[in-house]
């Protein structure tokens, strides 16, 4: 089974959904929501990543995307706030502060770092070097 399949099936497993086109891939799904009068809004968790055959190594990025919509007090809208989520140092706090910015609005416990260590642990696995960005620039 090749790398790209067997991430489906680890996206398929959280539940997930999964995209996929020439090698680029896409992993979100909904972590939290909220409904009020007339107005919705929801905590998305999405990674992106490509995966190189020719030089065997897979690009990470993930990030939070908080959108709404619906009837607020001045008319209708829609929003939509991301964050990006890092790997060590002070990205790792910044993700811990994101966090628990949208713990004051939300009611979930979701750890980030345990779908990029097993899109890691896959890559490896399979002989491919993983290499994480904070952006998704250059997928």
């Amino acid at each position: 089974m090749d790398l790209i399949k067997n991430m489906e099936a680890y996206a398929k497993s959280i539940p997930a959904e999964f995209k996929e086109k020439k090698g680029s891939c896409e992993l979100s799904f909904t972590v939290a929501e909220r409904k009020a009068f007339l107005s919705k809004q929801k905590l998305t968790y999405q990674a992106k990543f490509r995966v190189d055959e020719k030089e065997k190594f897979v690009r990470f990025t993930e990030l939070l995307k908080e959108s709404s919509s619906g009837m607020e007090s001045q008319g209708m809208s829609f929003s939509t706030t991301s964050f990006k989520t890092g790997k060590g140092g002070q990205q790792e706090s910044l993700i811990e502060q994101q966090s628990d910015f949208f713990g004051k609005k939300y009611d979930y416990s979701f750890d980030f770092r345990e779908i990029r260590e097993k899109i890691e642990a896959l890559a490896k696995e399979a002989g491919y070097d993983f290499q994480y960005q904070l952006t998704a620039k250059g997928l």
